[in-house]
């Protein structure tokens, strides 16, 4: 028999009559899962206001007395999380689904805990349209690490894209175009970010009994125009390009090592906490040298297994950026994050765990800033099974 929505009433005659007939005549799927989750993070430093809940380099301050004094105890729910997969037969294959959201603003909501998206996409046959995790990234290399940005140096984006894969399996091969952004280091001049075109991803991944292997690769334009000029110049556009070598190693009964190494010009935009895609390295007002910008990314964990209740990861990960000659003295230049945790995972519905994370950022200039906090967290996952 097809199972229904605990609804009442009306809505629910409704509602259980269309469930059903789909149940009965499709093969088809909807289910619904999430976690409720909170972090208590006492922090040694004073971190950035609107980053405090988690660790991201780039946003530690270099002058802490700008934000306060030393010390600062955090407790927040942002990281919970809710989705939505669903299935269904179109045609003579399956259509899957997800709608997946967390609590962790950003960009505008910056410091706020509000609804954020992470995924909305739809897959079918070898089309997959939607936002989700960018052809360039190796979504495998984040480790089980339970403060919520994770390593640095690695590429870590959710995109909106159009992606084919044309071949699937323990081989993959997959091409992407996704949604440009070009990050330009504007300061102090009249100019802003232009996307004239979107960037064209792609991967090969190879995984096996022992782990997996991927390189990716990125080509993009990044370019700038100047707003309110009327013909909008002076105006440019930079080649951007990037490689990103990731692996996971299976090691003993529960143990992974996990490496990446990525190296690109004008790829930023794409990594878990970078600097900027283009800056100026010189020119006039009326003709300036905007170049793209360098970075390298590391990230190198690893995850080991106690037992089947507790575990540990621990590792290192940076980005450093190659700056232009004309950013500004506190400019990104290098951030770098390291973490050991001990977790403790009773069943597959709960997780407690401890980490201890440190973090650094290098200036342009030479001036550094700190975070190191010890964070701990508890999680409560649920899942409804199918709801058809």
């Amino acid at each position: 028999m097809a199972k229904t929505f605990p609804l009442k009433g009306l809505g629910a005659l409704a509602l259980m009559a269309p469930l059903a007939c789909v149940a009965a005549e499709t093969d088809s799927s909807f289910s619904l899962y999430g976690y409720a989750m909170v972090d208590y993070v006492q922090a040694f430093d004073r971190p950035n206001p609107d980053w405090e809940a988690t660790l991201r380099p780039s946003r530690i301050p270099t002058h802490a007395s700008d934000v306060g004094s030393d010390g600062q105890a955090i407790l927040s729910a942002r990281q919970s999380r809710f989705g939505v997969d669903a299935a269904t037969m179109a045609g003579d294959s399956m259509l899957t689904t997800k709608f997946e959201f967390d609590l962790y603003g950003v960009g505008a909501d910056e410091g706020q805990t509000t609804i954020r998206l992470r995924h909305a996409y739809g897959e079918w046959k070898s089309i997959l349209a939607g936002q989700t995790n960018s052809v360039f990234m190796d979504g495998d290399v984040f480790p089980n690490v339970i403060d919520y940005w994770g390593p640095s140096g690695m590429a870590y984006l959710r995109n909106p894209q159009i992606r084919w894969t044309p071949v699937k399996g323990d081989s993959t091969v997959a091409v992407a175009i996704e949604t440009p952004g070009s990050g330009v280091d504007t300061t102090g001049t009249a100019q802003s970010g232009h996307n004239p075109y979107p960037d064209l991803t792609a991967h090969f991944r190879q995984v096996g009994d022992w782990g997996h292997f991927q390189v990716a690769g990125i080509l993009r334009q990044v370019a700038y125009d100047t707003p309110g000029t009327g013909d909008a110049k002076p105006e440019d556009s930079e080649f951007g390009w990037g490689v990103n070598l990731t692996t996971t190693v299976n090691v003993m009964e529960r143990d992974r090592l996990i490496l990446g190494v990525l190296h690109g010009e004008g790829v930023s935009n794409y990594m878990n906490d970078g600097g900027t895609d283009m800056a100026l390295d010189g020119g006039t007002v009326a003709d300036p040298d905007y170049q793209v910008v360098p970075v390298t990314g590391l990230v190198a964990y690893y995850e080991h297994g106690w037992s089947d209740a507790y575990s540990t990861a621990f590792g290192y990960s940076s980005t450093e950026i190659d700056n232009m000659d004309l950013q500004g003295p506190d400019a990104f230049n290098k951030g770098e994050y390291a973490s050991i945790n001990l977790l403790h995972t009773p069943n597959d519905k709960v997780m407690m765990g401890v980490e201890y994370l440190f973090g650094k950022r290098t200036a342009n200039d030479g001036d550094k800033g700190y975070d190191r906090r010890v964070q701990f967290s508890v999680k409560y996952n649920f899942s409804s099974g199918n709801l058809l």
